[in-house]
């Protein structure tokens, strides 16, 4: 089944399989974590890669080799902008986390390292973040039982960390509970 895990390091510091790159739908260069994969991986190189796919659509993703991270792949994720959570940014969300997964494991990887998907300055809100991206994960195992791909979160920040962990616990409680 795999595990999930919510870590306090950088992204790129993950010993994965896979790192999930907080993509823009043009595929390119941005700031924040997406600024951070590119560099590290080096940014001409991923820049066309992905300009050979020409784009991603919102709540879907694609993949690319990771160049010089340590990581096999770079799969990009496109996140939705928080409007006001009215405009479908929930099932936006949850989609690019369950589409990230399923290319991981079409690509034979046991593991994957998220970032926290929207909510740097995409403006989504932290709790809600959490909740969608670790909801999109517990699903992805709980209805594929015979997938076993571990789980990572990387966060710098000890509030993100400390919120992450205890939505973490209360949904696993919630399912145990609902399972007895």
């Amino acid at each position: 089944m795999g595990t999930i895990q919510i870590l306090k390091t950088g992204i790129t510091s993950l010993q994965t399989d896979a790192l999930v790159n907080a993509a823009n739908e043009g595929l390119w260069q941005g700031g924040g974590v997406c600024g951070i994969i590119f560099n590290a991986a080096g940014a001409s190189q991923l820049q066309a890669a992905c300009n050979a796919i020409g784009g991603c659509k919102t709540g879907s993703a694609v993949i690319t080799p990771g160049f010089n991270l340590k990581s096999k792949y770079i799969i990009h994720a496109v996140g939705p902008r928080w409007t006001d959570g009215k405009h479908n940014e929930p099932k936006l969300l949850y989609s690019a986390y369950k589409q990230s997964l399923i290319l991981a494991v079409k690509n034979d990887c046991k593991s994957i390292g998220f970032p926290l998907i929207s909510a740097g300055i995409f403006g989504y809100p932290v709790d809600k973040a959490w909740r969608k991206a670790l909801q999109a994960c517990l699903d992805y195992q709980e209805n594929n039982p015979d997938v076993d791909i571990d789980i990572q979160f990387a966060v710098i920040d000890d509030d993100i960390l400390a919120e992450g962990k205890k939505t973490l616990a209360q949904l696993q409680k919630d399912r145990e509970t609902q399972s007895l």
